[in-house]
């Protein structure tokens, strides 16, 4: 798909729509739009509208305007908006697309790349480098730019320290499955009992990633990379609520060997699905190592993957004791929406902007003035 091509049906766009996949981040982005006076598009599968159709259509209550999604698209399945049909009604809407992760599992990176004729808010060739086995991905990146990353092993014999190994599971292959080994011997034994009970597959575990568990503060580090200032901005901090790890970790250490004996395997599977945020804050002193790091990883993926970063994206890590230098080590990145709406109610968007701002709204901030500028083909691919 040729940029020029997707840059000037954008440029042609005298009323811009913002539209998204009814997941992940639907509402955050939906909202972001009603809030700037931009019309927004929820592009839906059947089974899965109630959300967006039922609750938070705009509508009138108490005399005022409620709700944030002005249009829901209704489609068999999420993997059809890259089919002609769906295409054409978003081009016949002046649609701009915004990626979240559900859109890269549902409709596939080829799909996108090469049948998704639509304007994307973002860069659409960086959302496979969230894959591991993908050329230049994530973890190319964060070292190319200098950053922290968690020592990786290329097979588990060479394990001399904990680890946190991290295969797709077999049935939801967008999903990882964890485990922890601090040697051969509990990687082996651990590897087993999740090939057994059909968890991972032997090809997934093949091919997963044994990495340095880092022993730190985790935090979600959620930048914005605007085309039109040239700045690296911090929305936000937050960090997740894991099943069932959180469960597990709300009890004591007796308990919880009390809970592991009580398995028929003698073990307990700890499950790290997230299923939400929690919105927090960082010590001032530490912000401008965070910044720097944004804005190192930018200039990165513009020099490797051009044009670079546009729009939403999250550095996932920890912050390590003082003995380590206090600096981020980053071990996961989202080129997209990162899926926290909390990041709002953190106070960085206020202390630059005057009031706290979300993904969303920003998103929505952005392609408002671009259109305004006549630059809309200068934020999208």
């Amino acid at each position: 798909m040729e940029q020029d091509g997707i840059a000037k049906m954008a440029s042609s766009y005298k009323s811009p729509a913002v539209a998204v996949l009814g997941s992940h981040s639907a509402l955050d982005v939906s909202s972001g739009a009603c809030a700037e006076g931009l019309r927004s598009i929820v592009v839906c599968q059947k089974g899965r509208e109630k959300t967006y159709e039922k609750y938070f259509p705009k509508r009138t209550l108490l005399g005022r305007q409620a709700g944030c999604i002005d249009e829901l698209m209704l489609l068999g399945k999420f993997k059809e908006i890259a089919q002609s049909a769906a295409i054409e009604k978003l081009q016949k809407a002046q649609a701009l697309f915004v990626p979240h992760r559900s859109f890269s599992v549902y409709v596939g990176y080829d799909a996108i790349e090469n049948d998704f004729e639509v304007p994307i808010f973002g860069n659409r060739r960086l959302l496979r480098a969230e894959e591991r086995n993908a050329p230049k991905n994530q973890h190319y990146l964060l070292q190319k730019a200098g950053i922290r990353v968690p020592k990786t092993f290329s097979s588990p014999d060479k394990i001399d320290r904990l680890c946190i190994v991290k295969a797709p599971e077999a049935k939801r292959t967008y999903e990882r499955a964890f485990f922890f080994a601090s040697n051969y011997g509990i990687y082996a034994e651990e590897s087993e009992k999740l090939l057994k009970k059909g968890t991972i597959t032997k090809d997934g575990l093949k091919n997963a990633l044994i990495e340095e568990f880092v022993l730190g503060a985790q935090f979600n580090f959620n930048f914005f990379a605007s085309p039109l200032t040239g700045e690296i901005e911090l929305l936000g901090i937050d960090t997740r609520r894991q099943t069932s790890l959180d469960g597990m970790l709300r009890l004591p250490a007796h308990e919880q060997q009390m809970l592991r004996a009580g398995q028929p395997s003698g073990t307990l599977r700890i499950n790290n699905i997230e299923v939400g945020h929690i919105a927090c804050t960082l010590r001032e002193s530490l912000l401008e190592s965070v910044y720097e790091m944004g804005e190192k990883f930018a200039a990165t993926c513009k020099k490797e993957c051009a044009p670079g970063l546009i729009g939403p994206f999250a550095l996932q890590g920890a912050i390590t004791s003082e003995e380590e230098g206090e600096k981020p080590v980053i071990f996961d990145v989202s080129f997209r929406v990162p899926g926290s709406p909390g990041t709002r109610f953190t106070p960085y968007s206020e202390y630059l902007w005057g009031s706290s701002i979300s993904v969303g709204r920003r998103i929505a901030m952005e392609i408002k003035e671009a259109s305004k500028q006549k630059r809309l083909g200068e934020i999208v691919t």
